[in-house]
């Protein structure tokens, strides 16, 4: 009966230095064949495939926008880069690039949609629907339609919530909510299309939704008393603790809140 005894060491040890070195050898070739690869014109990227979002942008914009900012073969792009190069275009959010072989890129564009201006008049700055701000031609939009935000960039969301929420409430008094601002001081302020200022005063967003509603259904009633109407407002202060103070067309008034009636 034979026993199998174990190989020598320096059988092991040539028998591992023997697959090192083929190991070694295959990374070489592998190496070898993406270097070349990575070089062959074959590989060059040659096409752009854009879709999703394009409303703003077309083929030439896009091409001259982000073509010099691109580099590299289809194997060694780097997507990160080509992504950030396509989300500089003016008016794209966001965009996912894909490789598309042998020598291609597939790109997925998602739009900016702008719901508001921001920032101080003149600005080229706005907001879109997620509560971001962006900067891009404001030729482009209906400014018709669009209101006026501003504030800290960094409470453009909050901004842009407190505006849903108090647009309909003015709307419902055939009133348009033009501007909102968060002041520097945390307080609200709204500028109607009639040119009529209204302080609303600080807290969250149910806060001064109930004391805007609050001042609101009275309008009517305190206006009509100076044989006034609700468009006749020149500005109104709602800061005040048990009531608000304001200005018609000539009157001048102290307005106690119905409330504590």
């Amino acid at each position: 009966m034979t026993k199998n005894l174990p190989a020598p060491f320096d059988v092991k040890l040539m028998n591992m230095t023997a697959s090192a070195l083929f190991l070694a050898f295959a990374l070489m070739v592998v190496g070898a064949v993406a270097g070349w690869a990575s070089r062959h014109p074959k590989f060059a990227i040659s096409g752009i495939a854009v879709t999703g979002e394009v409303t703003h942008n077309n083929a030439l914009t896009l091409r001259a926008n982000v073509a010099p900012r691109l580099s590299g073969t289809f194997f060694t792009m780097d997507l990160t880069a080509a992504r950030l190069a396509f989300e500089a275009v003016p008016w794209v959010r966001q965009a996912v690039v894909r490789r598309e072989f042998p020598n291609r890129l597939k790109v997925l564009l998602q739009e900016h949609k702008a719901v508001a201006f921001w920032g101080v008049e003149g600005e080229s700055r706005m907001v879109n629907s997620f509560g971001e701000v962006f900067e891009a031609n404001i030729g482009e939009v209906d400014q018709e339609t669009l209101p006026r935000l501003n504030g800290p960039d960094v409470q453009a969301a909050l901004i842009l919530a407190m505006y849903q929420t108090l647009q309909p409430m003015f709307e419902d008094m055939d009133m348009a909510l033009e501007q909102l601002e968060l002041t520097v001081h945390g307080g609200w302020r709204v500028k109607l299309d009639t040119g009529a200022v209204i302080e609303l005063g600080g807290g969250s967003v149910a806060e001064v939704q109930a004391h805007t509603q609050r001042f609101l259904k009275t309008l009517t009633q305190v206006t009509s008393r100076y044989g006034r109407t609700p468009d006749a407002l020149e500005t109104a202060d709602l800061r005040h603790q048990d009531g608000y103070a304001i200005r018609l067309r000539g009157v001048t008034t102290l307005v106690a809140d119905v409330q504590k009636k």
